[in-house]
């Protein structure tokens, strides 16, 4: 479709080297009295261009004083704060490697990523420097204050630091990020100043400019480190979240216009709105039920015209600003990445003109492969956007493995020249390891792992993460594993959306929280209630996907039982093996029979 086509947009002015994005931004925005901004005590401490510029220079020069050199990896193990931001622009600049570890890591891969890249030393949340004693690494406490680092001689070290600075070329690596180690050791991927840079100007043509903006992800994920880029160049004030559990209530604070998210958080908040509109009565508590219905079912491709003139719409506007006055009334966009958004959330930020961009990539690829253009008004429910311009994507024939090359692609994993070589076919093409298809307007879909794809002793190939993606429509589903290798039927490991059933439940107790010997999920009802929601998912599933038997875990899963890796994906075969027993009840005595 025509209106659909896009131009291969490049930002123009943008700077060559991730450090003169700091540059760029004072020149630019110098006039702004907010670049970063933490709040302490409640109240929010700001810090302009200027202020960082100043003590990234002084930290530089700490650095160079104490020996680093271009080429050193330095580490860096703490909270996300303009703390974090300084030390990343202060290790780029002198030509160093920033390498960003996990807060919530496992003791296993922390031991193997410092011993793999080594690092001169360590910036440390002080609660973490118990964990680097043994590794013989100096650590430097990243809650230092900027006086730490600034002397009566710093003056004299100007010069190194700007012939530092000047050697600094765009193909050198930044950054060596690990991956999460879903299927095994986590791999160090390398990104150039380029690689990261190119991938910055796609994204910052595509979504709107605005002025302020929350963070509540951690820096330590490629995703909300360019994020946190872009943001910078366009010049937007960036206000930390206090902590993950006062996202919402420090984005009314700051009455942002944005914040990037993971789906649970855009779930949380649907869920919110529906339960207070539960809350009204009489015709009010109507109009809130028809405007989530049809903000459920909305165009989310619709700008003006004919979805949003409609009688019903204009209706319903007053009750879709009240919406958004939850969130402080003055959000223009949501980006989400990590998984994929269910449907109706997608229509339902549309409508209430909070939409929702979409993307997806890997750390390989610094990360964005594709995006929504919010810009172009091109999102749409279930895809992930359309490629990136910078970027060759193709589809491969036979597997349907999402392949690219191009600029953002990574360098490579460091010290692993075989895993590098695995990475890539000889075209030059990096395999992702997902599946996908492109439908005729050019939005890209996401439809499998190739590597999770499991086959039943039927003879039937199922693709774990369609069944999975499916059963968490449910509200009553936080996280599912599906599982059926070898097997006559699938089964499912579930874990409950907790408060979203402790409502259910207070509900059908009259009040009272249903409970049986202090175990919420055997309670009838409560099997009952997933009995009807699983039915329910399994007449949008073909015959062999359907789930056939389930158990309810009566836990979340999490980083620290290994579950989950630090990025929060789902590792299936620790899950399997925590919950072998389990699986065996569910097929019978006989864990490697037909079921």
């Amino acid at each position: 479709m025509d209106s659909l086509s896009i131009k291969s947009d490049f930002c123009e002015d943008m700077p060559s080297r991730v450090f003169d994005l700091l540059t760029y931004n004072v020149e630019h925005y110098g006039h702004k009295d907010c670049l970063f901004a933490q709040k302490k005590n409640g109240i929010w401490i700001k810090w302009t261009g200027e202020d960082i510029k100043k003590s990234v220079d002084a930290v530089s020069i700490f650095l160079l004083k104490n020996g680093v050199q271009k080429g050193d990896r330095i580490a860096i193990m703490a909270d996300s704060n303009p703390q974090w931001n300084i030390i990343d622009f202060a290790v780029l600049q002198i030509g160093a490697i920033l390498v960003p570890i996990h807060l919530n890591i496992g003791e296993g891969d922390l031991s193997h990523i410092l011993l793999h890249c080594q690092p001169k030393l360590i910036y440390v949340k002080d609660s973490m420097i118990d964990r680097i004693k043994s590794f013989n690494i100096t650590t430097i406490s990243a809650s230092l204050s900027d006086d730490d680092f600034h002397e009566d001689n710093i003056n004299t070290f100007r010069c190194a630091l700007q012939e530092a600075k000047r050697k600094v070329s765009p193909e050198d690596i930044a950054s060596i990020i690990y991956t999460s180690g879903t299927t095994g050791t986590p791999k160090g991927v390398m990104l150039t100043h380029h690689n990261i840079m190119s991938n910055i100007a796609n994204y910052a043509n595509f979504v709107p400019r605005i002025d302020r903006a929350v963070s509540h992800l951690p820096l330590s994920h490629i995703f909300e480190r360019s994020v946190q880029y872009t943001r910078i160049y366009c010049g937007i004030s960036i206000y930390y979240a206090e902590n993950q559990a006062t996202i919402v209530r420090d984005v009314i604070d700051v009455k942002a216009n944005s914040f990037s998210t993971v789906p649970r958080v855009i779930e949380k908040m649907y869920d919110y709105v529906v339960q207070t509109g539960k809350k009204f009565s009489g015709e009010k508590r109507e109009l809130f039920r028809r405007a989530i219905k049809m903000a459920d079912n909305y165009d989310e491709m619709s700008k003006t015209r004919e979805a949003m003139d409609s009688v019903d719409y204009l209706q319903m506007q007053p009750i879709f600003e009240e919406i958004r006055k939850m969130f402080g009334g003055e959000l223009v966009f949501i980006s989400s990445g990590g998984a994929s958004l269910q449907s109706h959330l997608v229509k339902f930020c549309a409508a209430i003109g909070s939409p929702v961009v979409e993307g997806y990539g890997l750390t390989e690829t610094s990360p964005m492969i594709s995006i929504g253009r919010l810009t172009h008004g091109l999102i749409r429910a279930g895809s992930v956007g359309h490629p990136c311009p910078n970027l060759d994507l193709k589809i491969d024939s036979k597997t349907n493995e999402i392949l690219v090359k191009g600029s953002s692609v990574m360098k490579g994993y460091y010290k692993d020249e075989q895993a590098t070589r695995r990475a890539f076919d000889d075209e030059g093409y990096f395999h992702t390891g997902d599946k996908g298809k492109i439908d005729a307007d050019g939005f890209l879909y996401i439809t499998g792992r190739i590597n999770e794809v499991f086959k039943t002793s039927m003879g039937k190939f199922i693709v774990p993460s369609v069944i999975e993606n499916t059963l968490c429509l449910s509200p009553f589903i936080s996280k599912a594993l599906a599982i059926g290798e070898g097997k006559r039927f699938v089964v499912a490991l579930i874990v409950p959306d907790f408060q979203q059933l402790g409502l259910w439940c207070q509900r059908e107790g009259g009040g009272q929280t249903p409970m049986i010997e202090n175990n919420l999920i055997e309670d009838p009802r409560v099997k009952k209630l997933y009995e009807k929601e699983i039915a329910a998912c399994n007449k949008t599933l073909g015959s062999a996907e359907c789930v056939r038997r389930f158990v309810l875990i009566d836990r979340d899963w999490t980083i620290e039982s290994g579950e989950l890796t630090p990025s929060y994906k789902i590792r299936r075969r620790v899950i399997e093996e925590n919950n072998k027993d389990l699986i065996r009840k569910l097929y019978g005595a006989n864990l490697k029979g037909n079921g």
